[in-house]
C-alpha cells in the first residue's frame, strides 16, 4: 500500500497553480509550501482517519535530484480515484484549463473492466495523469 509519493518538477510554481486546480474536483487542497533545501509543496485530501483530518500523498520538489537523473520526473501514469464519474468530468476539464493537453476526454474504458469511467490528461512535465472511478453509474 503506497503511503506517499514525491515527484521532481522543473517549476514548482507550475506544478502548484498546475495540480491545485487539476486535484480540486477531487477534494484535495494545498496542504504544505516550504524550503528544505528545496522548494516543496504537498497536496491532501480529506481523511478523517488522520490526525488532522487530512492526508497528504502527493508532493512536487523543485529541481532536480541532488542523487543523479534527470531534472523532474516525466513519462509516469499517475492515477487518482475519484469517487464519482462527475469528480472525473470536472477533473478532466479544471487539468486542461490549467494547461494540461487531453490524453483521452471522459468516459467508459470496458476494455478495463465495465464500471471503468476514466479521463486522461499530460502535466506540464509530460507525465499521464488521471482520475478514475470503478462505481457503476
Amino acid at each position: 500500500m503506497l503511503d506517499h509519493m514525491t515527484f521532481r518538477v522543473s517549476d514548482i510554481q507550475r506544478a502548484k497553480a498546475f495540480y491545485g486546480a487539476a486535484l480540486a474536483p477531487l477534494g484535495y487542497t494545498l496542504c504544505y509550501e516550504g524550503h528544505h533545501g528545496v522548494h516543496i509543496v504537498g497536496f491532501a485530501y480529506p481523511d478523517p482517519a488522520e490526525r488532522d483530518g487530512r492526508k497528504a500523498d502527493v508532493w512536487f520538489v523543485d529541481g532536480p535530484s541532488p542523487y543523479g537523473g534527470a531534472p523532474a520526473t516525466t513519462a509516469c501514469h499517475l492515477a487518482w480515484k475519484a469517487a464519482s464519474r462527475a469528480q472525473v468530468d470536472a477533473f478532466h476539464q479544471a487539468a486542461i484549463a490549467a494547461g494540461g493537453r487531453d490524453n483521452g476526454p471522459p468516459g467508459l474504458r470496458p476494455e478495463y473492466h465495465p464500471h471503468y469511467y476514466g479521463a486522461f490528461v499530460i502535466d506540464p512535465e509530460g507525465n499521464n495523469i488521471e482520475a478514475v472511478c470503478h462505481a457503476p453509474a
